[in-house]
């Protein structure tokens, strides 16, 4: 049995960028303001930083071309979790933020018409 070729660092890193940019306009249509994205702390990297109501809203978005591998959400396992909570405390100190910070995932998989399907997930550690 043949192994399926791995797709190619550039062909992902086009991948991400396009999710990320529907994860942006997503959460634009649900009343987020994305204020930043790819923030890069010295844990790990903030995909987009938004704002909605009094809260800061760190947002992981995981694109997939399948659920081979379980869904985009079920990505964000507990060391990621950390990562990006070691990584908004950063966010934080810089940007001077005294509110509250919520965190979001939005999970994309591309769907049979080239287009993605999308879930956002608010709150998913609690």
């Amino acid at each position: 049995m043949g192994s399926v070729p791995r797709a190619s660092a550039a062909g992902r890193l086009e991948l991400g960028r396009a999710g990320e940019k529907a994860a942006a306009d997503l959460l634009k249509r649900r009343g987020y303001e994305v204020i930043g994205s790819g923030f890069r702390a010295r844990r790990g990297e903030l995909d987009l930083i938004c704002r909605r109501g009094l809260n800061l809203v760190v947002v992981e978005v995981k694109t997939r071309t399948d659920d081979a591998f379980g869904t985009p959400a079920e990505a964000v396992g507990p060391r990621k979790r950390r990562a990006l909570m070691a990584a908004a405390a950063e966010y934080r100190a810089l940007a001077e933020w005294r509110g509250a910070i919520r965190y979001a995932v939005v999970g994309l998989t591309v769907s049979g018409d080239g287009k993605f399907d999308a879930e956002l997930i608010e709150d998913p550690f609690t």
